[in-house]
């Protein structure tokens, strides 16, 4: 069955792999950087800078999604500043003005994956990166998650989804398929809670 699925992914990241870039412009639509003074306590000043991501923060939620039938959902999308061009992480986004957390969750996995869930866990909220971002993330465990439609995605969004079962998460795991920090933490996290529920039900 792993061997199925390692087919499935390995055909996913073929597809979406960038073969190519082409340098458009060196100030960005989607990213922008404020210069600050930064005046201390102590009496001392430190010069920082901000990145904002459409103007703002940019903060963000990832999501641990598991279906009714105990399978988890990892999505295959382009990732093209890492060195693999591609990446296998969760379903995430960023939080639009006037969401909740919990509402951007259910938004995101509802339009990359096509799924609902009945609950939403709260596994912990983080910055991103503090040195130069005010980006806060919010991590959650999707349970008894059921499809209700097909994806909705952006037009230059391209995301391909797999189910696979707890081992072959954690072989994925364990054998480095999964890189981006935002997952893992969530897989980390998620894990020992899924692990707690099926023991209960068990």
């Amino acid at each position: 069955m792993l061997k199925d699925k390692l087919n499935q992914i390995n055909k996913y990241l073929k597809s979406l792999k960038t073969c190519k870039f082409e340098l458009l412009d060196t100030k960005g639509t989607f990213l922008s950087i404020e210069k600050y003074k930064c005046y201390l306590n102590n009496g001392k000043t430190i010069i920082r800078e901000k990145i904002l991501k459409e103007g703002i923060d940019g903060n963000a939620v990832i999501i641990l999604a598991v279906t009714d039938n105990k399978e988890f959902i990892l999505n295959i999308e382009p990732r093209v500043f890492t060195k693999e061009t591609i990446d296998i992480g969760l379903p995430a986004g960023y939080i639009e003005e006037g969401e909740t957390p919990v509402e951007s969750a259910q938004r995101e996995l509802l339009e990359e994956t096509g799924y609902i869930a009945e609950n939403f866990i709260p596994l912990g909220n983080f910055y991103q990166d503090q040195g130069c971002s005010g980006a806060y993330n919010y991590y959650f465990l999707a349970t008894n998650c059921h499809k209700v439609k097909d994806q909705n995605l952006d037009e230059d969004e391209f995301v391909k989804y797999i189910l696979v079962n707890y081992d072959e998460l954690n072989w994925l795991f364990d054998n480095n398929y999964i890189k981006g920090l935002n997952s893992a933490y969530a897989i980390l996290k998620g894990k020992k809670l899924v692990k707690k529920i099926k023991e209960r039900e068990e």
